[in-house]
This record gives structure tokens, C-alpha cells and sequence, in this order.
């Protein structure tokens, strides 16, 4: 089943950095560019909403909170997907997931909580806080 390990969170101050890292589980053996994958957070409180997805052709998709300060990006060598994150606000605090969807149709560009293929992983913690 279609899996993802997440990684990369921790504390930053306001203004600071992190890249989240999404790798395929141990028991995953799919090659990550047959799918969409998208990132995905949920603060405390909240309902999980969509941050950013790549497709298959490598276009990026940002929800407008993430335009400009995010880039979501794959390292084919690594089978990951990554998510470098900038000038980060408490705001931005909340477990980050990543997910695969389809490779065509609206699933990316909408960034879609719903329509996952697999299963949710174990997310990373990203804190922001001076």
C-alpha cells in the first residue's frame, strides 16, 4: 500500500527556515513520478488543509498562504518530494503530511484533502515560535 515517511519538522523562530522531507515507506515500491504528490497540514484545532502538490509533469500548485514563501520540488535520485519552507510564521505551526493522488485530472491544482491514494503517514511536527 502506497505509504509516506515524513520528516524534516522541529522549531523555528518566526521568519525561519525548514524543508520537509516525504520519502516512500519501506513498503512502498512505487516510483513516486507516476503520482501527484501533495503536502498537506493540520494545526491544532483545525481541519487539515492543502499546502501544495506537484504533478507528474512537475508542475507546482500552492494554496495561497504557501505562494512565495514555499517550494515543493522532487529529487528523482532520493524518490522523495520535498517542501522547502521560508519565512515561516506561527501561523504555519501544525503536522505536515505528504499524500499521492492521481496524476491527471483537478486533484492537484486543487490541492484535495480528499481522494488520497494509500494512506496517511505519521506526519512531522513543525513548530513556529520565538
Amino acid at each position: 500500500q502506497l505509504q509516506f515517511v515524513e520528516s524534516g519538522g522541529g522549531l523555528v523562530q518566526p521568519g525561519g527556515s525548514l524543508t520537509l522531507s516525504c520519502a516512500a515507506s519501506e513498503f512502498t515500491l512505487d516510483d513516486l513520478d507516476e503520482y501527484s504528490i501533495s503536502w498537506f497540514r493540520q494545526a491544532p484545532g483545525k481541519a487539515t488543509e492543502g499546502v501544495a502538490c506537484i504533478g507528474t509533469d512537475r508542475t507546482q500548485y500552492y494554496k495561497e498562504f504557501a505562494e512565495g514563501r514555499f517550494t515543493i520540488s522532487r529529487d528523482k535520485a532520493k524518490n522523495t518530494v520535498n517542501l522547502q519552507m521560508n519565512s515561516l510564521k506561527p501561523e504555519d505551526t501544525g503536522v505536515y503530511y505528504c499524500a499521492a493522488g492521481p496524476g491527471v485530472g483537478m486533484w492537484c491544482p486543487s490541492i484535495r484533502v480528499a481522494g488520497i491514494i494509500g494512506s496517511w503517514g505519521q506526519g512531522t511536527q513543525v513548530t513556529v515560535s520565538s
